[in-house]
């Protein structure tokens, strides 16, 4: 006989959605990723190869700007924890409000000042002022973003849903700057040798920052015009932070859920070290298009078939599972060691780390939702933004570490402003090869290591979680109703 718990779980479920919000949340995080992609990705060569700031400088630009992130997160996640929600919800009106400054703030930092002047602290001013703006502002929009998925369904296969076209949107957004920048902001060139060289545009970077800015706007738009917040958020929220955080830090879910952010993201962040590796190892930066597709491919041909696998074994189970070959993949290319003649050994063994990593990154944000949910069974309140906010810093934490050790790595290695001109460089390039290998390859296994041992919320311990926040929606929503109308039966009255 089952219990109470398993029959609330499978019981039909009054906040199910369809394919429909789905796909109106992917458009919401492609959105975020034409961003944020290319500014992860190609701003710090913008930074060395345009503008000419030196490896060192653009290291301690991305520590200090992300040390502010520890000030700017939670000053956003309380923000918005304490906003009571408007008309139109709690979480969505930030989509149309934030869109249009962020992508302003995204073509500023491609803006090519170099043509003004030389001078490097006016350089290292501009830089900091619009990527902390950047980054500012991108919190402002990410923070009641990935808030939004809690209160658009706490329906279980929802939050699968949720977080599998959240992934396809991931996808497009990521896959898009990463597929065709290279096409649009590379010069292609032989040098005297006749040696293949590849420089950076100014312009065609600018040009693919403004291409990226208006489509993050459309995409914005269009995700909150085809997004319904369903579970209810308290109309006078008295958060407690104090508490919020401090049951955070107790929690075991939370603490490796913040760990595997600061992993994930860092590895993400690092693998933009690859442009470096195809422009300076294996000479062609045409591998950065058929890296990508060896990164995203597997997450496309996952993701049909993730749900169903998420329902029968679990997310914990399936993350496990998926980040094995990930990490004996990475290990397996850090000793190999791909000569520059044998791009192939490297983009083969990517994309078996891209079909293990898959299953991580297709369920991340609905195990985001889990842990949020896990929190409110055991403290009694809800705190999506601040839990969310939290997540964001230890991700960027993740981005810090991978741009500041990257950068400081590839200056170690001798990587100077000079190569930006450059092919294969003896005394260099196996260097860049070294540590392009070497730390996926430290991460992928710490990744499974946690989520294998360490995250303790499995199929069958999340159960009586669902049920309680199934519960207690339920009372919420009914509270909300009855006081609703009684404000009616007043008005009727006066």
């Amino acid at each position: 006989m089952k219990n109470m718990a398993e029959t609330a779980v499978q019981a039909a479920h009054p906040n199910r959605i369809g394919i429909k919000e789905g796909m109106g949340y992917m458009l919401g995080d492609a959105g975020n990723l034409f961003v944020l992609t290319y500014v992860s990705s190609f701003l710090k060569v913008f930074y060395t190869d345009v503008l000419k700031i030196g490896a060192k400088s653009v290291a301690n630009l991305f520590l200090f700007t992300r040390l502010w992130d520890a000030v700017n997160d939670p000053l956003w996640g309380a923000i918005v924890a304490r906003r009571p929600p408007a008309k139109d919800g709690k979480f969505r009106p930030y989509l149309k409000w934030v869109a249009v400054p962020l992508a302003v703030s995204e073509l500023l930092c491609f803006l090519n000042i170099g043509n003004f002047t030389q001078k490097q602290w006016l350089l290292l001013v501009f830089a900091y002022v619009t990527y902390i703006a950047f980054g500012m502002l991108y919190t402002g929009m990410n923070v009641p973003f990935g808030s939004l998925a809690s209160v658009i369904t706490d329906d279980p296969d929802g939050r699968t849903l949720l977080s599998t076209f959240r992934s396809i949107g991931g996808g497009i957004g990521g896959a898009a700057p990463l597929l065709l920048a290279p096409m649009v902001i590379y010069n292609k060139s032989v040098d005297a040798s006749g040696a293949r060289v590849d420089t950076a545009n100014a312009k065609g970077m600018f040009l693919f920052a403004v291409a990226m800015a208006v489509l993050s706007v459309v995409f914005y738009l269009a995700c909150y015009k085809t997004t319904k917040e369903r579970v209810p958020s308290e109309a006078n929220p008295k958060v407690d932070m104090k508490k919020t955080y401090s049951a955070m830090l107790k929690s075991r879910p939370f603490i490796v859920l913040a760990v595997t952010g600061i992993l994930i993201s860092g590895q993400l962040q690092f693998s933009s070290l690859n442009q470096y590796l195809y422009k300076n190892y294996f000479c062609n930066t045409g591998l950065s298009i058929v890296g990508t597709i060896a990164q995203y491919l597997p997450m496309a041909l996952m993701i049909p078939v993730t749900p169903m696998l998420v329902k029968k074994f679990g997310k914990k189970e399936l993350s496990g599972l998926g980040s094995v070959f990930a990490a004996a993949a990475a290990i397996a290319t850090f000793v190999i060691k791909p000569k520059p003649d044998q791009p192939w050994i490297f983009l083969g063994l990517l994309f078996v780390i891209g079909f293990g990593y898959s299953f991580v990154s297709i369920t991340n944000w609905a195990v985001v939702a889990d842990v949020i949910d896990y929190q409110a069974y055991i403290t009694h309140e809800r705190s999506e933004s601040a839990i969310y906010a939290v997540y964001t810093f230890c991700r960027k934490l993740g981005q810090t570490a991978a741009d500041y050790g990257g950068l400081m790595l590839l200056d170690k290695v001798g990587y100077t402003k000079e190569m930006a001109t450059m092919g294969y460089v003896e005394s260099v390039s196996p260097g860049i090869l070294k540590i392009c290998t070497l730390i996926p390859a430290v991460t992928y296994t710490l990744i499974f290591l946690l989520y294998q041992f360490g995250y303790p919320l499995t199929k069958k311990r999340l159960e009586p979680v669902y049920a309680y926040v199934r519960e207690t929606n339920g009372k919420s929503l009914t509270e909300s109703t009855q006081e609703q109308g009684e404000k009616e039966h007043g008005k009727n009255r006066v």
